[in-house]
């Protein structure tokens, strides 16, 4: 099977023929709609419910629960999506690849191969070596406003001159590229998709392009470089869905050092054969990554100084770790548990747990937002996948000790299904998006707080409806806030299908009114948006 995954993650979904057993209660695909199936759960499956289907922000999907379901059940579940953060999928597969979906998740997972140093270092290519490389800025583009924006479905990122709206430049990349970091210096972008996919882009170019290119996987999400003084840009990692691991690179050249398993017991004692990586971070005040493992709970403080002799330290929290982000300090670290329904705050100065924050269902912050409540002090806030709130948890131990680590308040947001909450600290507005729910007009919109006078409640802006696109089948799903380098602008993606026109919507920030709008056939899916100044600092 995975044989034949490799060769059809390189073509478009074959034609499809369904083939079923001698019983209803033996469901089965054969030959190239097997393929096609398993090339659809990769692209949209797996990150939520694993490579082999044991579950995490989604649901267990192996065929002792999906058979119970049966084949109907399953595909108005695919079709239709849920309440808890499954996005329907009516208005992105067909009727027929519905149908196979539901098919192949009754049948038993195929186990992936692996991927070692011998496949990594195969894969690893060096484009421009670095004595070829710029020596100094050959472009007179404010390198701190670029927006390194993710075109999902084409497999490339548009670098976005903030200044002007223009694309500066498109660059192909692997698949579905899920963040862009960047290097401490600003000048170098890592973009992995998740295909496994690792492309280092030089923004002193004249036009930005790969100058390193490596597969540090077969499914991966997560990256970040080095940032503690005297190691900047010396290394980076990638986490790996799978196999499940992380590697330690050259942060220059992406030349393999260190892969370390993340294969364990989880903190209840049972060994889980896929705990996958699911965030990485670095810390500005040691010389650490921040390390998720999502299935098993533990979170890794992975100490570069010696990479020969790597050193971790392990912190029990809870299931199944996903995204977070730092504190305003950039000494606590918050991720969420999703499936257990908590927030994890690390002190990584002390490296333990200073906290498990008990929230609604399935948090889900992307990095989080931070800011100073008129009531309780800092605080750091998260949105749900599970629910229709926005949950604030108070980030200041020594001087609002009794706000510390707690939920402090709940704000409304107008539905559940939310990737991403922002602000800034130039910006007195909270938002929030909600495109992974089903109802158009909720996944259209956003919500946006002002901070300063949260007692007014919200204000809900279909954002979709201010870009003037055609009107289609596809829901054109608002998502991402992120904020310019002057935090004046806030910018949104319309995720549309990969058929369909998509835009990016900037509106002004103070007057929460239309700004501008991107609109060019080659943003095909934008999704995330990663302005260079702020990824760099950790400014959210």
């Amino acid at each position: 099977m995975w044989k034949g995954l490799k060769n059809a993650l390189l073509l478009s979904v074959m034609p499809m023929a369904m083939a079923t057993g001698a019983f209803a209660n033996e469901p089965a695909l054969t030959g190239a709609t097997k393929d096609a199936a398993a090339k659809i759960f990769f692209e949209r499956c797996a990150g939520c419910h694993g490579v082999l289907r044991k579950g995490a922000t989604g649901k267990n999907l192996e065929p002792a629960n999906t058979t119970k379901l049966g084949q109907n059940r399953l595909e108005k579940i695919i079709a239709n999506g849920t309440e808890g953060g499954m996005v329907n999928f009516d208005d992105i597969l067909t009727k027929d690849e519905i149908k196979m979906m539901a098919t192949y998740i009754q049948m038993p997972p195929d186990s992936p191969p692996e991927w070692g140093m011998t496949a990594m270092k195969g894969s690893w290519k060096v484009v421009v070596p670095v004595d070829q490389r710029p020596t100094k800025k050959m472009n007179n583009v404010n390198l701190d406003n670029v927006f390194s924006v993710t075109l999902r479905d084409s497999g490339e990122v548009a670098l976005i001159d903030g200044d002007t709206k223009k694309i500066w430049n498109i660059v192909k990349t692997g698949y579905a590229v899920h963040i862009s970091r960047i290097s401490y210096s600003g000048r170098y972008v890592y973009v992995i998709g998740r295909d496994g996919k690792l492309d280092l882009i030089d923004l002193w170019m004249e036009k930005p392009q790969v100058v390193a290119t490596i597969k540090t996987g077969l499914d991966a999400r997560s990256v970040e470089t080095s940032k503690f003084k005297g190691y900047e840009d010396k290394y980076a990692i990638a986490g790996s869905y799978w196999p499940p691991q992380y590697v330690i690179m050259d942060g220059l050249t992406l030349e393999p050092l260190k892969i370390v398993s993340t294969r364990s017991n989880t903190i209840e004692g049972e060994y889980h054969p896929e705990p996958r990586v699911a965030s990485i971070v670095a810390s500005q005040i040691k010389p650490e990554f921040v390390v998720n493992v999502k299935e098993t709970g533990l979170i890794k403080l992975v100490d570069y100084t010696d990479i020969k002799n790597l050193k971790e330290t392990t912190i029990e929290s809870a299931k199944f770790l996903h995204d977070g982000g730092w504190d305003s300090s950039k000494r606590y670290f918050l991720v969420a548990a999703n499936a257990s329904n908590k927030v994890a705050v690390v002190d990584t100065k002390e490296g333990k747990l200073a906290a498990l924050v008990d929230t609604k269902a399935k948090p889900h912050p992307g990095r989080g937002a931070n800011f100073v409540h008129p009531k309780f002090g800092p605080v750091w806030a998260t949105s749900h996948l599970g629910a229709d709130v926005i949950t604030l948890i108070g980030t200041d131990p020594e001087k609002h000790p009794e706000s510390a680590w707690k939920v402090v308040q709940e704000l409304q947001n107008h539905g559940s299904g939310s990737l991403f909450v922002k602000t800034h600290p130039a910006s007195h507005n909270l938002w929030a998006d909600a495109p992974l729910m089903p109802d158009r007009e909720a996944a259209e919109s956003v919500t946006v707080y002002d901070i300063n006078n949260l007692d007014k409640g919200p204000e809900v802006i279909n954002v979709a409806k201010m870009a003037g696109l055609p009107e289609s089948k596809a829901i054109k799903r608002t998502v991402h806030a992120e904020y310019n380098e002057t935090g004046d602008e806030v910018w949104f993606s319309l995720w549309a299908g990969k058929t369909e026109p998509s835009a990016i919507v900037i509106l002004d920030d103070k007057t929460r009114k239309m700004k501008a709008v991107i609109k060019d056939p080659k943003l095909i899916t934008p999704t995330g948006k990663f302005n260079v100044k702020n990824t760099q600092h950790d400014i959210y």
